[in-house]
């Protein structure tokens, strides 16, 4: 839309833009398409746009086949989305997208987010957005220069800081283009500059304790003057000790440690602690036959390798307001690393019942021991792994402690989210966590 038919479109519909919402609108059509082309669409793709204003996007992304989800707070301007493109394959959502639960969006196969978000909110959006997991496969966001430059900083530069590092933990950013004032009606106060976001593979970085790391990364650019060694004092008495293993000078500052080295500090803290493999593969699992009674006890090893009959418990812990915890397996597991999976679930060992063992894994993996109520049975077929599954669940009291050799991440999702996620998604999922929840939810 050029300058002179958004001045005439805003008289029409009688608005004046607001500073505060970040209402200046683009007017220069080649770069909205340029814009719309870094996106990569095709029709399989999901797209939520933030403020569409006028629609320079959402026509155009429309035109590439895509469904488009358009979050506009104005009620004026979503009003106006609606009328003027009238789509089959538009949805225009009149309310704050800092209101919007973006987890909602796992219920669609792949989702591309595109915005121009507000100078004076555009941090607490963008965290709320990359926040893991994310359903989001590509953020594609004008910004201000100034915060465009922060996301995408190296170490030892100035724009480089707390933000910076908690953005590309799971996330690579890559600043696309300067976008200057004078395209926009009416003109902001700064330069705008476009960045690209896209998911880290998740075996890109090591393993590390995500809640340490954060802490560490807040406390060292508290005082961004001051050393290291000052800041970290009560995380790292032999400072000296740590740099040296580390290979960093033990004088450095924040910025001047890179991602890789601010894990790995992390890790020197509070080494990963990963399950012996051997000790794994000894371990000993009731055979039972197709009635679920044990005919002998065999090695872990023998009984995944020969896919044998044998016993296992998964556990649902629901919070007060309904939200399950699903766990995502930790990366070193031997069956389905990485894929999401129930609160807790285990095998049955020898010499152990069902209840045993689901108290025992409740209290190995979540750190924690309420009661618990046996839901239904399972059983053992291919989709189960063979396991005869018990599936209990419980009310969570106090907080969770997460057994960092067992679980990777884990999140609290309200069950319609999941509900969404299985069935858009159900590759992200280990197949006894999908056989469990269905069975669950049908009941």
């Amino acid at each position: 839309m050029k300058l002179s038919e958004i001045r005439t479109k805003l008289q029409e519909i009688r608005v004046s833009p607001v500073k505060t919402l970040g209402q200046n609108f683009l007017h220069d059509q080649n770069l909205a398409r340029w814009i719309i082309d870094r996106a990569n669409l095709t029709s399989d793709d999901y797209v939520v746009e933030i403020g569409p204003g006028l629609g320079a996007l959402t026509k155009l992304a429309l035109e590439k086949g895509v469904r488009v989800l358009a979050i506009e707070k104005d009620a004026r301007l979503a009003n106006f989305l609606r009328e003027r493109l009238s789509h089959p394959r538009l949805e225009v959502l009149n309310t704050d997208a800092l209101d919007f639960d973006a987890r909602v969006l796992f219920s669609h196969r792949r989702v591309k987010l595109l915005g121009n978000l507000p100078y004076n909110i555009s941090s607490q959006l963008l965290l709320k957005f990359v926040g893991y997991p994310s359903p989001i496969s590509l953020w594609l966001l004008m910004l201000q220069k100034e915060m465009a430059l922060r996301l995408s900083a190296p170490p030892r530069t100035a724009d480089y800081g707390a933000l910076t590092l908690r953005v590309q933990l799971y996330h690579r950013v890559e600043y696309l283009r300067t976008v200057r004032a004078t395209v926009f009606f009416p003109q902001p106060d700064v330069d705008s500059a476009l960045v690209r976001i896209t998911p880290r593979d998740p075996l890109e970085l090591p393993a590390r304790d995500d809640d340490l790391l954060m802490k560490l990364i807040r406390h060292g650019f508290s005082q961004r003057r001051k050393q290291l060694q000052r800041l970290l004092r009560a995380y790292v008495p032999d400072w000296n000790a740590a740099a040296a293993s580390l290979d960093f000078n033990s004088k450095a500052r924040a910025e001047e440690l890179s991602l890789n080295q601010w894990i790995d500090l992390a890790n020197y803290i509070a080494p990963a602690v990963h399950a012996e493999t051997n000790a794994l593969e000894n371990e000993l699992f009731p055979v039972v036959d197709k009635m679920d009674r044990i005919l002998r006890h065999a090695a872990r090893s023998e009984v995944h390798g020969n896919n044998l009959c044998h016993r296992a418990v998964h556990i649902l812990i629901f919070k007060e307001r309904g939200e399950l915890y699903l766990q995502q397996r930790s990366r070193s597991k031997d069956r389905h690393p990485l894929l999401w999976d129930s609160s807790a679930a285990g095998h049955v060992m020898a010499g152990e019942s069902y209840d045993e063992t689901a108290k025992r894994e409740l209290q190995e993996e979540l750190g924690i021991n309420v009661p618990l109520k046996k839901v239904l049975k399972l059983s053992a077929s291919p989709r189960t792994g063979q396991e005869f599954i018990w599936l209990y669940r419980g009310q969570l009291r106090g907080n969770i402690r997460p057994n960092r050799s067992e679980i990777e991440s884990g999140a609290f999702l309200a069950p319609t989210i999941i509900d969404g996620w299985v069935a858009a998604r159900p590759g992200n999922f280990a197949p006894g966590f999908l056989k469990c929840w269905r069975a669950f939810r049908q009941r």
